[in-house]
Formats: structure tokens, sequence, C-alpha cells
């Protein structure tokens, strides 16, 4: 078995479980607080889901200007459908 197997070692300080953004740091931690492998993924999914609806809440509230420009599109094709 080689740690290269597993982990993607950044530098020095930032070690990864290979494939994830999971940083050993926060897996460790959680580890010595306790949480069994479970919680720990289970803590894991939670702020990752959180996060996603941080991200999709600001997006609605504050759309890109592509995203803009593609709402104003479908309405101007909505309504050339109602017009026919």
């Amino acid at each position: 078995m080689q740690l290269e197997d597993y982990f993607e070692f950044l530098d020095p300080d930032a070690i990864r479980i290979k494939g994830h953004r999971i940083g050993i740091d926060n897996v460790i931690q959680y580890y010595l607080q306790g949480y069994s492998p479970e919680e720990i993924i289970d803590a894991y999914m939670l702020r990752l889901a959180k996060w996603r609806e941080q991200r999709y809440q600001e997006s609605l509230a504050n759309p890109s200007p592509l995203m803009q420009r593609l709402r104003a599109l479908k309405a101007q094709r909505e309504q050339e459908l109602l017009n026919s």
C-alpha cells in the first residue's frame, strides 16, 4: 500500500483524499473529536450541501450577465409563441 494511492500531496501542508477536495486535516480533526467515519462523511456532505445551496441562492440573487441574457432570450421566445 502506497500513501500516494489514497492521498494527493499538493504541498507539505495540503494533503487531500485522492479524487476529492477533502483535506486530511479535516478528517483528522473530526476523528480526534470522537466522530465515527459515518459521522465525518455526514458532516462533510451537510457542509457541501449548505455551500451548494448558498452558491445557488447567490446566483439567483445576482445572476451573471450571461444568465441575464439567456433569461431575456427565453422570455422573448415565450412572448413570440404567445403572440403567434
